[in-house]
């Protein structure tokens, strides 16, 4: 066992693993471990003497400082959208106005969103008012009167 030494290529079918890991779990973890590996065959490859502590220390190291690199450059990029509110469907119609679907009583009542129902927190009044969506609270709207 003493005599056990990874060739180049070892790295590189290690680094064709993590990719395939990498597709199979999201993250970018994998990605980096991947580059890593791949260097780390490159640098075996230009330096096939390398010791096999100084190749892992090398694949720790390179793997270590690339993770490290997307999670600050990551945490610092922000990804703009053109439609922000696709997935909060509530946060959709703050500011819009709709009609009664039914009669604010004890601060509850309801309005009809195209084809759903929403209930509705605000101030009493008659069915058919004209309301103002101006918050959500989890799957409620806060509405005021519109005049």
């Amino acid at each position: 066992m003493a005599d056990f030494s990874i060739v180049f290529w070892y790295w590189w079918v290690l680094a064709i693993g993590f990719l395939v890991i990498e597709m199979l779990m999201s993250g970018f973890f994998f990605l980096w471990m991947s580059a890593a590996a791949l260097c780390t065959g490159l640098l075996v490859w230009l330096m096939p003497t390398a010791s096999m502590d100084m190749q892992v220390f090398v694949f720790s190291l390179l793997s270590i400082l690339a993770i490290g690199t997307w999670k600050v450059f990551a945490k610092h990029t922000t990804i703009s959208s053109d439609k922000p509110l696709l997935n909060k469907r509530g946060a959709q119609y703050v500011g819009r106005v709709f009609n009664l679907y039914e009669a604010i009583e004890n601060g509850q009542g309801k309005i009809k969103v195209d084809d759903s129902i929403w209930k509705v927190q605000g101030e009493d009044c008659a069915l058919g008012t004209k309301v103002k969506v101006i918050a959500v609270n989890g799957t409620v709207f806060a509405v005021i009167v519109v005049e």
